[in-house]
């Protein structure tokens, strides 16, 4: 009953459900790559299927970078949906 609901409200205004994807993936980064990586990152947004991040490391922002394929489809499975297409690592 409350999962028809929620699907229904889902279903009529998407706008409202990309921004929980969006969160689900800003929360997936800290939980797929650790409290570490976290501490060293600025900024995180999507915007049309991009995640942006911004790292204040550049020696982790160089090793995260030759792995974008697989966190991508980390993220994205933590979210259980294909939110992301792509990571801008700056």
């Amino acid at each position: 009953m409350i999962g028809e609901v929620l699907r229904d409200i889902f279903e009529e205004n998407t706008e409202l459900y990309e921004k929980i994807l969006e969160i689900r993936i800003k929360r997936a980064w800290g939980v797929v790559l650790g409290d570490m990586v976290l501490q060293y990152t600025r900024n995180l947004y999507v915007k049309d299927q991009v995640l942006y991040v911004s790292l204040t490391s550049s020696v982790l922002r160089n090793e995260l970078t030759l792995c974008r394929d697989r966190l991508v489809k980390s993220l994205n499975d933590y979210a259980r949906s294909a939110v992301i297409k792509e990571i801008v690592i700056r």
